[in-house]
């Protein structure tokens, strides 16, 4: 057999082969919602939540380190269940369950806004648990990465000096209506979230992870909501929510970080500011 036609039978057994042979399977893009279930709910049941629970959050963040994210409930006001709580998972981030948040029996609470990380492509899930224990989730698909390591947008000294500030905003001015109509409030909270995955950029070495990982309030002692939070709210956390005035004439906001601090303010329901 000359050289030429044994190169001939090696090409036209491979092609054989390769004729003969089926293409491999394209390789299953990995989905950790289930596992997520499992750990994050204990693999309770998931209903459909689109007619229970709204998310909203940009298709493309501008910003991995500060994504706006709003929760809206859409139970109508006539119906004899209430949204107990809401956890949001984003399912792609270092550590998924971003935060859970408790809303008060009496405050009527039906809008949560925050910002988030978010450190790659990926669905973002809310979970909201009603009163008869029944979990419904929705999800939206956001692209952006990189938002658990960027740096902190203020230096060490800065956020030093900020530490456990706190700010109140009232959103319903008094002439729109009684004292028991609803309202739109914001605190905001002096705090770098240091998710321990971004790097101090003098010394090279990880910063560790210390953030504000419990938020109560309250309106005259009635609680309104309380959020329990990971490494995936953003600096400064700033938490924007809808709620029903029981007619107090205090509203006071207790949050404890992961070092043990705790900060607590007290303001006039009318008198917003630090």
């Amino acid at each position: 057999m000359t050289g030429h036609r044994a190169r001939l039978l090696c090409i036209a057994s491979l092609l054989a082969i390769a004729l003969g042979t089926p293409a491999a399977p394209a390789a299953e893009t990995y989905d950790p919602w289930p596992g997520l279930v499992q750990d994050i709910f204990s693999n309770r049941p998931m209903n459909d939540g689109n007619d229970i629970i709204g998310i909203e959050m940009p298709a493309r963040a501008e910003d991995a380190a500060i994504v706006p994210v709003t929760l809206r409930t859409k139970l109508q006001p006539s119906d004899s269940l209430r949204v107990v709580a809401i956890t949001l998972v984003i399912d792609e981030n270092p550590a998924p369950m971003a935060a859970k948040f408790t809303l008060g029996p009496d405050a009527n609470v039906t809008e949560i806004s925050t910002r988030v990380r978010v450190n790659n492509y990926t669905n973002v899930h809310a979970v909201a648990e009603l009163s008869d224990g029944k979990l419904y989730v929705s999800k939206v698909y956001v692209k952006a990465s990189g938002g658990c390591s960027a740096p902190a947008g203020k230096n060490v000294e800065e956020a030093k000096n900020r530490l456990g500030q706190m700010r109140y905003r009232q959103f319903t001015k008094s002439e729109q209506g009684p004292a028991t109509s609803t309202r739109e409030a914001q605190i905001m909270i002096g705090h770098p979230n240091n998710s321990g995955l971004q790097m101090d950029q003098v010394t090279q070495l990880y910063i560790p992870a210390f953030f504000v990982n419990e938020l109560h309030i309250w309106q005259d002692g009635s609680p309104v909501l309380t959020m329990e939070g990971g490494i995936s709210i953003s600096e400064d956390p700033n938490i924007r929510f809808t709620y029903v005035s029981n007619g107090a004439k205090h509203f006071r906001a207790e949050a404890k970080d992961t070092d043990g601090h705790v900060f607590d303010h007290e303001w006039k329901v009318e008198n917003p500011g630090t």
